[in-house]
């Protein structure tokens, strides 16, 4: 009885750890291949305004975070860093800087969703016309799906 019980944990242990190792790991597998970098220098070049994405967010951590540099033009919104890999993340623009779950949720209805983020090293996101990046002052990176947040970066004041 005592090894049975043994083996249940064990083996059920060793799934879980399967399964968490697998929700890490498919983003990575089925990303598309990332914008050109002239894609990303275009975006650059016409920015209007920049931010950074920083690890040391309040609510980042080991698992969800991205470092690297954002740049806002009129038309689309480019990364040159790394995001840590996962599933449904979205990019929104919010007029408060965030660096919570909790200030996300509280603002969300006040933010614009600007679109899917589906690779992790540089994304190039094309903005709607309804979008003026004026009104805004910071660029959120959310895993939806988990209600995570993952980054952010004020842009303007």
């Amino acid at each position: 009885m005592k090894r049975m019980l043994g083996l249940l944990i064990s083996h059920g242990v060793a799934v879980a750890i399967g399964f968490a190792l697998g929700i890490y790991a498919l983003p990575i597998l089925i990303a598309p291949e990332a914008p050109p970098a002239a894609a990303i220098t275009s975006v650059q070049q016409q920015a209007q305004f920049t931010a950074t994405f920083e690890k040391d967010r309040q609510d980042s951590d080991f698992l969800h975070w991205g470092e690297g540099e954002v740049s806002i033009s009129p038309n689309a919104i480019s990364f040159v860093g790394e995001l840590a890999p996962g599933p449904d993340y979205k990019l929104y623009l919010s007029p408060e800087y965030i660096e919570t779950e909790a200030d996300f949720n509280r603002l969300k209805m006040s933010m614009a969703k600007v679109g899917d983020i589906k690779t992790f090293d540089r994304f190039m996101v094309e903005l709607d016309d309804s979008i003026d990046i004026a009104q805004y002052n910071t660029v959120i990176v959310w895993c939806e799906t988990f209600g995570q947040y993952i980054t952010s970066a004020k842009y303007r004041e």
